[in-house]
């Protein structure tokens, strides 16, 4: 049984400090993601955050409106406390000033333990963008003396891992979510713009079987560990784990 199933979620930005802050250039990247992992690290009690640098207002399917509508219905089902959207311009995610600010700005105010980002290997720009912007600006809002104006004091996340997204590569880590891909498919559902057809609907690649490819990724990446599911992530530098070999901890 999950713990803290019985917690509501808060969804707000009051001023907390997080456990875990997932960043998105589009609401329904992170589920596709990583939304087993957010799950998970909920229902042990952990402070998760999602923010959003664009509005999607370029997406091929669904409005502005309801894209917001459906994270918020995305974030209750994960048990995420805060869900923040930028108003970075969709298809113009760069490493410039004013969204390195913006940024910064979020990561200052919550204060994460981590950070994650898309992987940088992606067929949409916009992933690879994000990827590129968030790992500057995790170095920046550490520095004191960036962005010196800000009201709220540096602060250095302790790591930043990457998520897949469209991409299939080889993870450097895998987290075991087989207790919650139920969730992470419950999650992905909600964007019934995106992911459903519809008498309106262009077609994308989004409506064609896009949440089947994604449990194939995860079923894949869990049959390498020897477990049913696992969400696959990237680094760029080595974590330390304090185990030795047996499993036994130091």
């Amino acid at each position: 049984m999950e713990k803290n199933s019985q917690r509501k979620p808060i969804i707000n930005q009051q001023n907390i400090h997080l456990d875990i802050l997932a960043f998105g250039a589009h609401a329904d990247d992170v589920e596709i993601g990583m939304a087993g992992t957010i799950a998970k690290y909920a229902a042990q009690g952990k402070t998760i955050g999602i923010c959003d640098l664009t509005k999607a207002e370029l997406s091929s399917n669904g409005t502005v409106e309801r894209r917001l509508i459906e994270a918020k219905a995305a974030a209750n089902v994960l048990g995420v406390h805060i869900r923040k959207t930028l108003d970075l311009p969709d298809r113009g995610i760069y490493i410039n000033d004013e969204s390195m600010k913006k940024v910064v700005e979020v990561i200052r105010y919550f204060r994460p333990k981590l950070v994650f980002a898309p992987y940088f290997d992606d067929r949409h720009p916009d992933h690879g963008n994000c990827a590129r912007l968030i790992e500057e600006a995790v170095f920046s809002a550490g520095i004191r003396n960036f962005y010196f104006e800000c009201k709220y004091p540096a602060h250095k996340p302790n790591n930043l891992y990457f998520y897949m997204i469209n991409g299939f590569h080889k993870p450097d880590f895998v987290i075991n979510i087989s207790e919650f891909f139920d969730k992470k498919r419950a999650s992905l559902e909600t964007y019934q713009s995106q992911f459903e057809r519809s008498t309106d609907t262009v077609d994308t690649p989004l409506v064609n079987g896009y949440i089947e490819s994604v449990e194939a990724r995860e079923r894949l990446f869990g049959k390498e560990v020897g477990i049913r599911y696992a969400e696959g992530f990237k680094v760029k530098r080595p974590f330390l784990v304090d185990y030795d070999l047996l499993g036994e901890q130091q």
